[in-house]
């Protein structure tokens, strides 16, 4: 079964840190960009970061200079390193990733179930 794993969220205070990981399991053959959105009671889902299987990410401007994305592709891993942590980050963090799988010529956007992160003194 393919499935997308996220841990590390959790209650921070205001300034403090938190990294979220998601690791990518199951029968796969290859995975393209790989990403974390986040969603805040009463708004929409939105894009945090992503990141290609080269490497390059791109950031919403709110976490720009905060938040650091990066993968270890020999894990199937995505991480969310966030640093200087703010109340209006509070939300539920989604990672996704583009999974080639064997019985498929193209890629599948998975999802995992999402981590709470609550920035609160």
């Amino acid at each position: 079964q393919v499935q997308l794993v996220e841990s590390g969220g959790g209650l921070v205070q205001p300034g403090g840190s938190l990294r979220l990981s998601c690791a990518a399991s199951g029968s796969i053959r290859s995975i393209n960009a790989m990403g974390w959105y986040r969603q805040a009671p009463g708004k929409e889902r939105e894009l945090v970061a992503a990141i290609t299987s080269a490497g390059s990410a791109k950031y919403a401007d709110s976490v720009k200079g905060r938040l650091t994305i990066s993968r270890d592709n020999a894990k199937n891993t995505v991480y969310l390193q966030m640093n200087s942590l703010k109340p209006e980050d509070t939300a539920v963090y989604y990672c996704n990733a583009d999974l080639l799988l064997p019985t498929f010529s193209y890629y599948i956007k998975y999802w995992g179930q999402g981590t709470q992160v609550t920035v609160s003194s």
